[in-house]
């Protein structure tokens, strides 16, 4: 009988010893960042191969932020640390990415760079409760649980923003729209724009899937409209914009969404032989010669080589998301919550949520419209999508006489 007891205890404390052991590696009873002097920040995006323009960018203006932060003495003593890891814009990598940032402590996160990275890293976050706000990454479902945010516009929202934008400056122009049929960025972005625009248009649509690179029939579809909306990224759109050059069109402009961003520095495509406007839906001017972007712009073109290391959008953004994880944190001690720096990713995220929901949350930040030296007005709504006034940026002037 106490052979038996012996046993039956032995085999208690070993089911109990293996509870506890998933408990920590599901983050209930462990806390990664019990060890932290520092708050991590991190994320993953591409530092190596065709989107690397983004990642980079995205990596030198967070780091920006977070050295400024520090200087100015973290907060309340307490310094920041960003780490970040190189997904190659390749979902498959990110699982193992997330995994490494997490147990080494990472509290809160900018996400992903890019949307479907991002919708992986979406996934992973939520089981560990860990607290996002992505500079780039726009899919319409990366935010869809409550510890996720955008700092960019989503999908759909990019896609109503151009309509509106087409509806008060386009009014009576013939819109053509050019589309990519099998990649949920345009097609999400194209369906409410055309949602939204008003009925009046005249509109015709072109497509293309896959890795296509010749486009004489869209080109014959597209060539009498005056204006064409573009929610694609820019390289299949510079090749349209070459190839066009060649056939006699009424397009006075190419008009895109932040997938343009870049458009200007592609290896081989020289943007001044495109004699029509190239122009797109941005929340960042990255030629502002006054006011906060200008002084960012400055700042980042002083730290990094702009020939190698260039600015866009997403770095600015970046910029933003640190700065306002920050001021979030700051707003959150105020109300008297305590942040120590081997916070749990789960307790941050907590209270991260509550003050990014709130009402009287407002964040000054460089991207959106800026008024003189005025930053702009930013807030987000329960969803996690962001609200902020959208500005239309010139890459290139219509040159066509």
């Amino acid at each position: 009988m106490k052979t038996f007891k012996k046993i039956a205890s032995l085999v208690l404390a070993l089911v109990m010893i293996a509870s506890c052991a998933m408990l920590a590696s599901c983050g209930g009873a462990k806390n990664p960042a019990e060890n932290n002097t520092a708050y991590k920040i991190g994320l993953t995006g591409p530092l190596t191969g065709a989107a690397s323009i983004y990642g980079i960018a995205v990596k030198n203006a967070a780091q920006l932020a977070v050295d400024e932060i520090n200087v100015a003495g973290g907060l309340d003593g307490v310094m920041f640390e960003l780490v970040m890891h190189d997904d190659k814009h390749d979902p498959a990598q990110v699982a193992n990415l997330y995994a490494d940032l997490y147990e080494k402590g990472m509290q809160v996160s900018l996400g992903t760079v890019t949307t479907k990275p991002g919708l992986e890293f979406t996934g992973l976050s939520v089981d560990d409760n860990v607290f996002f706000l992505t500079p780039s990454a726009t899919g319409d479902d990366i935010p869809k649980n409550d510890n996720g945010f955008q700092m960019c516009f989503a999908d759909s929202n990019q896609g109503t923003a151009a309509a509106l934008f087409f509806n008060e400056n386009y009014m009576g122009k013939k819109v053509g729209i050019f589309v990519k049929a099998d990649d949920e960025y345009s097609t999400g972005i194209n369906k409410n724009f055309k949602e939204n625009l008003d009925a009046s248009f005249e509109v015709v649509e072109a497509s293309f899937t896959g890795d296509a690179s010749t486009f004489d029939s869209q080109i014959q579809t597209l060539k009498d409209c005056e204006i064409v909306f573009m929610p694609i990224y820019y390289t299949p759109a510079s090749q349209f914009m070459t190839q066009a050059n060649s056939v006699e069109n009424s397009i006075s402009v190419y008009y895109g969404c932040d997938g343009f961003d870049g458009i200007d520095g592609i290896e081989g495509f020289d943007i001044n032989t495109v004699p029509q406007e190239v122009s797109y839906l941005s929340h960042f001017n990255s030629n502002a010669t006054e006011g906060a972007a200008a002084e960012f712009i400055a700042k980042y073109n002083d730290k990094y080589d702009e020939e190698k290391e260039p600015l866009n959008q997403f770095g600015a953004s970046a910029y933003d998301c640190v700065y306002a994880i920050y001021e979030a944190m700051k707003t959150a001690k105020s109300a008297g919550k305590e942040i120590p720096a081997n916070i749990s990713a789960s307790d941050l995220c907590e209270m991260l949520k509550d003050v990014f929901t709130s009402d009287s949350f407002e964040f000054r930040g460089i991207t959106g419209k800026t008024e003189g030296n005025e930053k702009s007005v930013i807030s987000w709504n329960a969803d996690g999508t962001v609200q902020k006034e959208a500005i239309k940026y010139i890459v290139k002037e219509n040159t066509a006489g």
